[in-house]
């Protein structure tokens, strides 16, 4: 998406480094909304109830969502771009022309969530069915040019691989040092405030997020983390919104989120340009994180509306 989003920001005339910033930061924004996988995993290790984390998440990842789009508003103004109105005309017309790609959302997740195809498959389903839009239909890419469009695409995941093999490094090794283990008996010992032990948490996992992959953290970290959070009152629904909104955020946190990897290797951006680009998205996100953890009402509006 970044690839598409990137030079269509610049187009627009906004900056560079905002443009770099806000794609770095909004591609993690998703972990909170259904159907998150990292979600549905939570629910497993924590045996806490997938559909109530659905709910909780909503309010928090809208909450994210406006806070970004605000000070995209706000630069959007400081920069001089200027502002289209709002048209359903143009909406429809757009649709029209998207029609070969509205469906392809809702035919991979269909096809997920009810057992028909596996990930993988999706994957390879997605793959197929862009080939057969862009080369048969739209007709936009030749097949002459595919061999090239090939040989980049598989350069981009091969960095990407990379990226994410050092990063299981890392995580085997904290693993096996006990790294994690450390640093929460290190809390239960001499924390006895609720509010300190959030404050502490948040920052564990911010460090957490920043160093280990997501799925990783959620095997090794949860269950860690849920008896400690219930001796001090804390939701087990609320502690898994404030858990996955800092790993998202852990992956925009230098020196090594792996987000600003990713980015600095697709957008061909040295890391530390990455870094300062990224900083007051990631501000913003941290005290948008603040708010989510002392103010639980936030992810448990619904819960609690729902469930009576």
């Amino acid at each position: 998406m970044g690839g598409l989003l990137f030079p269509s920001l610049l187009q627009e005339g906004y900056s560079k480094r905002f443009s770099l910033g806000l794609v770095t930061a909004s591609g993690s924004l998703g972990l909170l909304f259904p159907p998150s996988l990292p979600l549905i995993l939570y629910g497993y290790v924590a045996a806490v109830s997938v559909d109530k984390l659905f709910l909780a998440g909503l309010l928090p990842g809208i909450l994210l969502v406006i806070v970004l789009s605000t000070y995209g508003l706000y630069k959007g103004k400081t920069e001089g771009i200027e502002r289209e109105p709002f048209s359903i005309r143009r909406i429809l017309s757009a649709s029209r022309e998207a029609a070969w790609e509205l469906p392809l959302p809702f035919i991979v997740l269909g096809g997920i969530y009810s057992g028909i195809i596996t990930v993988m498959e999706a994957a390879a389903l997605t793959a197929m069915y862009a080939l057969v839009v862009e080369v048969l239909i739209y007709r936009d890419i030749k097949p002459r040019e595919l061999p090239r469009i090939v040989a980049e695409s598989m350069t981009l995941v091969g960095g990407i691989l990379l990226i994410l093999a050092c990063a299981m490094g890392l995580t085997n090794y904290l693993i096996d040092a006990e790294v994690p283990m450390r640093i929460l008996e290190w809390m239960k010992t001499y924390i006895t405030s609720k509010y300190t032990f959030l404050l502490l948490l948040n920052i564990f996992l911010l460090i957490v997020g920043c160093l280990m992959d997501i799925f990783s953290a959620l095997i090794v970290v949860v269950p860690l983390i849920v008896p400690v959070a219930l001796g001090f009152g804390v939701d087990p629904v609320h502690l898994g919104i404030i858990f996955l909104t800092n790993l998202e955020i852990g992956y925009l946190t230098p020196p090594v989120g792996l987000n600003l990897f990713i980015s600095s290797y697709r957008f061909d951006q040295s890391v530390v340009s990455l870094y300062v680009a990224s900083l007051p998205f990631l501000l913003l996100l941290l005290l948008s994180l603040i708010v989510i953890t002392y103010l639980p009402a936030i992810s448990l509006f619904l819960v609690r509306l729902v469930g009576g």
